[in-house]
């Protein structure tokens, strides 16, 4: 079973970036479409980007031409380039295929404060 691993969470300031990592243990490449979701605390979690097998992106508008999502099919990667950030994108992030179909990875948590 494939196992999902996220890293490059923080502490940023608003206004700064940060370029969040999704590990799979196998392979991606049958994947329709990838996906980098978001938790905030007393939410329920969004989709926040997704990326298809032949790179086709789409964001959600919060984050359109701030969000970058891409995938690496070869390295079972997908990464998510977060720019301008905002404390409204405080949350802990997590990545899954867009059918959910793999288990939910522990996440990566984003603190966007001054």
């Amino acid at each position: 079973q494939v196992q999902l691993v996220e890293s490059g969470g923080g502490l940023v300031q608003p206004g700064g970036s940060l370029r969040l990592s999704c590990a799979a243990s196998g392979s991606i490449l049958s994947i329709a479409a990838m996906g980098w979701y978001r938790q905030a605390p007393g939410k329920q979690r969004e989709l926040v980007a997704t990326v298809t097998r032949s790179g086709r992106t789409s964001y959600a508008d919060s984050v359109k031409g701030r969000f970058t999502i891409s995938r690496d099919n070869a390295k079972n990667t997908v990464w998510l380039q977060m720019n301008s950030l905002k404390p409204e994108d405080t949350a802990v992030y997590y990545c899954n295929a867009e059918d959910h179909r793999f288990p939910w990875g522990r996440g990566t948590q984003v603190t966007v404060s001054s």
